[in-house]
């Protein structure tokens, strides 16, 4: 049976939004791993002139990065199980319905991942900010905190990329968040045609 244009145009936000979940949770691990498992999201740093290495002066909980990349997972862990629910439904069963209710239902889990990605998102832009203002007024010769990935950093910490990981992240979360506002606008006009399929 054909999918409706709708649910077609829905599934593939679903597709696009577990990518965008998957990308935030592995460049944040991939940063908090380079840093030694610290979570340097509204960190620290300092110059240690004697060894010219970045050392790090204060981070952020584990539980902050941790949170974040839990919001990414169950959006990507959703996304992934809705795609699966209506290509069964479709290959399988060969009959499709949405009654209201879940359409009321879908919502409501949109405006839930809505909250926690704005969030999620402002944690990641406030939080990088705040750690690149900290490299470049203590960091001598760099102007920006790209700079600071060419620099040497003292062990245990790696800092090569970590500003292109957190941009990295930060920019999925955006997206993850517009695609999720364009998902909520869909099941909208859907509950307004008033039906299920």
């Amino acid at each position: 049976m054909a999918l409706p244009w709708l649910l077609l145009l829905e599934l593939a936000l679903y597709a696009s939004c577990f990518v965008c979940g998957i990308v935030t949770a592995a460049s944040l691990t991939i940063s908090q791993g380079n840093f030694g498992g610290l979570c340097m999201l509204y960190g620290a740093v300092t110059y240690n002139q004697s060894a010219s290495a970045i050392t790090a002066q204060s981070s952020s909980p584990a539980s902050v990065c941790y949170f974040v990349s839990a919001i990414s997972v169950l959006v990507a862990v959703v996304c992934f199980s809705l795609s699966l629910y209506w290509l069964y439904t479709c290959c399988i069963d060969g009959e499709i319905r949405r009654e209201r209710m879940w359409l009321n239902l879908t919502l409501g889990v949109c405006g839930v991942f809505l909250f926690f990605l704005l969030i999620s998102g402002c944690m990641l832009k406030i939080g990088r900010d705040t750690l690149c203002n900290s490299v470049t007024s203590a960091v001598p010769n760099i102007t920006s905190c790209e700079q600071a990935q060419l620099k040497k950093w003292a062990s245990p910490l790696n800092g090569v990329q970590f500003y292109s990981s957190l941009y990295k992240a930060e920019t999925a979360v955006w997206v993850n968040f517009f695609f999720w506002l364009i998902i909520g606008v869909l099941v909208i006009i859907q509950r307004g045609q008033g039906f299920g399929f």
